[in-house]
């Protein structure tokens, strides 16, 4: 039996910042002793990530990769601490190869994406901490979206300075091709940060604690009793306004709804993901 369990695993990688499989080696050969493990890290060329591990990495860039033909697609977002080392040529190189390589693999989630091998024998985590080491700062590969099925993949990436990489990302499934409203829906996504897709996406739970929150906003304004229905109903529909990219105001005309202007279009929205750098 293993002579440590998932919670030393768990805090050696929060301490050190390296890969699942490295944590549990170094565990093994320190008989499940965390900070003899930490110490073997160092020993193997781990030495320096400990140091960074409690810094915050709120900066970095996102990266994408579409399929010929727009079947497929991924989306991606990797951390840095500084912008300084984001605009750096090697940090947007590591976002690029990890994209094309979830994109290659198709992992089931970010825990199979950071055991997977990038290159013969090196793990994406493996991969990600030569980065932290060879820049100085903590790297971290954040989360990724994939999109592959049978409809039209877009992406949209976007800069909030001109000298840094994106770092707002948006990928877009339509059912059928349409690049220009895949564009303009994308850049849309970008601007106005939907969470979900419609209404029926937003849980529950949500909209109920939206109802309660604005019922008890307009007895606290002293508002009417009589009125309350129509005013608590009022602002859960602005809620779910706000909140779903289907009812939403389109960006380049303010008197459709994006649903409107897909519709007017033939085309539906099957799916989204959006991607802020640190958000």
């Amino acid at each position: 039996m293993a002579n440590y369990t998932a919670a030393d695993v768990k805090k050696l990688r929060e301490l050190t910042g390296a890969g699942m499989l490295d944590c549990k080696n170094a565990l093994v050969e320190a008989d499940g002793d965390v900070q003899k493990a930490v110490e073997q890290l160092r020993i193997k060329g781990q030495k320096g990530v400990a140091k960074r591990e409690g810094r915050d990495a709120s900066n970095g860039a996102v990266a994408a990769v579409i399929a010929e033909g727009n079947k497929s697609g991924v989306l991606v977002e990797l951390n840095c601490e500084t912008d300084f080392v984001a605009k750096g040529d090697k940090f947007v190189e590591v976002a690029d190869a990890i994209a094309a390589h979830v994109a290659a693999t198709a992992p089931a989630d970010l825990e199979a994406a950071l055991a997977s091998e990038i290159e013969a024998g090196k793990t994406v985590q493996q991969f990600v901490d030569e980065a932290n080491a060879s820049l100085g700062e903590k790297i971290v590969f954040r989360r990724f979206a994939q999109f592959d099925g049978d409809g039209y993949v877009a992406v949209y990436l976007h800069k909030t300075s001109p000298d840094l990489p994106p770092a707002v990302g948006v990928l877009v499934e339509l059912d059928k091709e349409n690049a220009v409203v895949a564009k303009d829906v994308a850049q849309h996504i970008a601007a106005f940060a939907p969470k979900y897709l419609s209404r029926e996406d937003i849980p529950a739970e949500d909209i109920e604690n939206e109802r309660r929150v604005a019922e008890a906003t307009a007895r606290e304004e002293g508002k009417p009793e009589a009125a309350l229905p129509k005013i608590v109903e009022g602002r859960v529909t602005g809620f779910v306004k706000e909140n779903s990219v289907l009812e939403q105001a389109f960006a380049k005309d303010n008197k459709k709804s994006v649903a409107k202007v897909l519709e007017e279009n033939g085309v539906a929205l099957k799916r989204f993901a959006r991607f802020r750098v640190g958000a």
